[in-house]
Parts: structure tokens; sequence; C-alpha cells
């Protein structure tokens, strides 16, 4: 039994007939076509969508409405992209965001 939303009062209602694989990290998995990135996702048990950029910490669905910005993913290799807000195609190629390789100099003792 799918616990999708599939008929849902405000967004347009899922084909569950439409079957369409995208990847996630180089694997390969199904989602309903036009369902979000997130909702694919998260009903194939994918709970940690990208790494903080500093801390490295798991990010996963926050908001789901696109106000947080914390799904965001690389589609097609756009980064920043949120997963809670586009949709699934086929062949769409989805990869996690990692923690950023970076030298960060702290202001506050370099003119103590």
């Amino acid at each position: 039994m799918s616990k999708r939303i599939i008929n849902h009062p405000v967004l347009d209602k899922i084909d569950e007939n439409l079957i369409v694989n995208f990847t996630f990290n180089d694997k390969t998995y199904e989602g309903f076509e036009h369902e979000s990135v997130a909702a694919a996702l998260l009903a194939n048990g994918i709970r940690t969508l990208r790494l903080h950029e500093e801390s490295g910490t798991p990010r996963g669905i926050y908001c789901n409405i696109g106000h947080c910005y914390e799904c965001r993913v690389t589609v097609n290799g756009q980064q920043g992209v949120r997963a809670c807000l586009t949709p699934v195609s086929a062949g769409l190629d989805v990869t996690s965001g990692e923690k950023l390789r970076t030298d960060v100099k702290d202001w506050r003792h370099e003119n103590a």
C-alpha cells in the first residue's frame, strides 16, 4: 500500500501509472512523474538530501513548501535546486549537496 498523497486538493493529481526512473547519487530509483523529487526520494527511503555546508551534518526535508532551502540538491548539473519544488521526470539526474571544501578564516582572531 502506497503512503503517497496521490489526490491532493491543491496540488495536481499524481497518476500512479506514470512511473519513471531517475537517479540520485548514481543509483536508479522509481518515482511518479510530476511528484516532487523530495517525495520520490522519501518514498524510496532516502531521508538525507545533503550535508550542511560547514558542519557536514545531514540535512533533509524540513518545510517541504520551498521556504527553507534545506532540501537543496543538484539537478542535471544545476546546484542549489529545491527538491520539494522540483518535479520528477524520466532520466532526471539528482545528486546530494556535500560539505563545502573551504578554508574559512576566523576574522575575529586575525586582528586581535
